[in-house]
Parts: C-alpha cells; structure tokens; sequence
C-alpha cells in the first residue's frame, strides 16, 4: 500500500458516512482489528497476547488462509473474538471486475461467517458495496474501514515507529488496524506487545466490534 494516511481524514468518513470508521463511544475504549490471517506463526502470537491482557479483538481473514489454517481459525472464534469477510484472494476491488470481485467474497463466506466486511487496501466500488449483502449471503453487511493504521505493512518502518503510530494518533472509539501476516510479522511483533502494554495503562480496554 504506497501513499497511506495513518488517521482517516474526517473528509473521507463523510464521503463514505455509511462505512464504520470509528465506534462512537465515549469510553476509553479500543477496538483492534487484525487483517489477512489466519498466519501460522503470527495468529497464535496475537491470541497468546490478547489472552494475556484480557483483550477482545475482530479478526479480518481471507478465505483462502481459514481454508488453510482451520485450527487457528476456530480458535479465534473459541476465544471470543469476531471475525469478518476480507474476501478469499485479497483482492483490490477497484482492480476487480465487480461480479468476479462478489463472486470471490462468497466464496470466502463458506468458510468465515459474519456480516463484517473489510475491502483490501480499503478499496471497494459502489456496485460491489451494494451487492456485498448477497454475496456474503447475509440480509446486511457492516463494511468495516478504521480510525488509524499501525502501518506495520509498510517494510520501511520499524516495529518501534508503528507503536508510535498507535500512541499518536488514539482516542476513544478508534478502530486500529494490524496485520497478522507474514510481511508485518517484524513490525508487528514489536509493535503490538507495546502498544497493548501502553494502552492499558492509560485506562484503555481493547474489545470487539459491536
């Protein structure tokens, strides 16, 4: 993801009002999100720290890894966290011709049952937000964006520097998205153990999408 705002722009949530960006709380409340697993390594990492801190999280997960890694999926579900729809290949839908785009998010709702939607790369047509419902094989769907990124993507940070992303640029209601793959692997490892640490201490709690 080249060219990336760590906090959405209020601009944007106005132009998409019916995408959720934040969850209006006025408690001192998180809510984490996790994109692109189930990971072997990176999964079980994430769940043995949220145990750890008693935190809730919602989990975005491909198709194609939940196909993979069934284990670590239900896991995640025996554990109490959410999960939600991010396709089965990851695909860019502003890329994707918007019936094979649907086609790909049903096929990942045989394996991930929620009403919970996150485009990859945040990226979704009109015609495809419309149709998700029926795709997901679900009467409504939540398209789920974010308050701020950790940025543990991008290869050019440090674990250290996507921690500070998160201390910046919290506040309550904020949805903050990590990823638990192999590519934000150095970054996250790093940058989630301090941010929950951080965060907890400053009198937040971390829990799931409503």
């Amino acid at each position: 993801m080249n060219g990336y705002l760590i906090q959405t722009p209020w601009w944007l949530r106005v132009l998409y009002p019916k995408r959720l960006w934040r969850v209006p709380v006025l408690e001192k409340k998180l809510y984490l999100t996790f994109d692109d697993g189930p990971h072997e390594k990176a999964t079980p990492f994430v769940l043995d720290l949220l145990a750890k801190y008693q935190a809730k999280a919602s989990f975005f997960c491909i198709g194609k890894n939940v196909k993979n890694h069934p284990v670590i999926y239900q896991r995640i579900l025996n554990e109490g966290h959410r999960v939600g729809n991010h396709t089965q290949h990851h695909l860019n839908g502003w890329e994707t011709d918007t019936s094979l785009y649907l086609k790909d998010v049903t096929e990942a709702s045989e394996y991930i049952d929620s009403n919970l939607f996150r485009p990859p790369y945040g990226r979704l047509l009109f015609a495809q937000a419309k149709r998700l419902p029926a795709a997901m094989q679900k009467t409504e769907a939540t398209i789920v964006m974010w308050d701020m990124l950790s940025a543990d993507f991008d290869t050019r940070l440090s674990g250290e520097q996507c921690f500070d992303n998160c201390k910046k640029y919290m506040r309550p209601g904020s949805i903050v998205v990590f990823h638990d793959s192999d590519k934000a692997w150095d970054r996250l490892s790093i940058a989630l153990p301090l941010f929950l640490a951080y965060a907890l201490r400053e009198g937040y709690t971390f829990e799931s999408l409503p």
